[in-house]
């Protein structure tokens, strides 16, 4: 007689869905060319380019305006402290924190990159997890017809 085997358990260690992001077209190539022209390969480099490796396309003209693409200003909130911040989302050269303009290869403005106003992001940052929550976009170019 055959003992009958337990069950296997099976452990999701992230049950969230995978969220759909959005990019333009003319941002995915933009940011395709400075990964291999100009940035060293490293986490955020590595990080950013996962990040393009799951976006879905889109026509600029046809960027719904409640998703954050590059030049847009971003309202959001740290979940856990309940801190509003603001930022620009920029690219590495552009970027000045005392401006408020934040650059797309930092951990957040990587994961702020294709997401819709209400979306929380889980991140990672030197200084630990995070959870953002998109609260408003102030401006992006595309809804205002810069499609550059």
């Amino acid at each position: 007689m055959s003992k009958k085997q337990p069950a296997k358990t099976v452990v999701f260690l992230n049950l969230e869905p995978m969220t759909n992001i959005y990019i333009t077209k003319n941002d995915h190539k933009k940011l395709i060319k400075l990964i291999n022209e100009k940035l060293p390969n490293n986490d955020s480099t590595r990080s950013l380019l996962s990040e393009l490796k799951r976006v879905e396309i889109v026509e600029p003209k046809k960027i719904p305006a409640n998703v954050i693409t590059m030049n847009s200003l971003v309202n959001f909130t740290d979940v856990d402290s309940g801190t509003e911040l603001e930022y620009r989302l920029v690219f590495p050269e552009d970027a000045d924190i005392a401006q408020r303009k934040i650059s797309v290869i930092s951990p957040v403005g990587c994961a702020l990159l294709g997401y819709r106003v209400g979306d929380i992001i889980n991140l990672k940052t030197p200084s630990g997890e995070k959870k953002i929550k998109v609260e408003k976009i102030l401006h992006q170019p595309e809804a205002e017809g810069n499609y550059e």
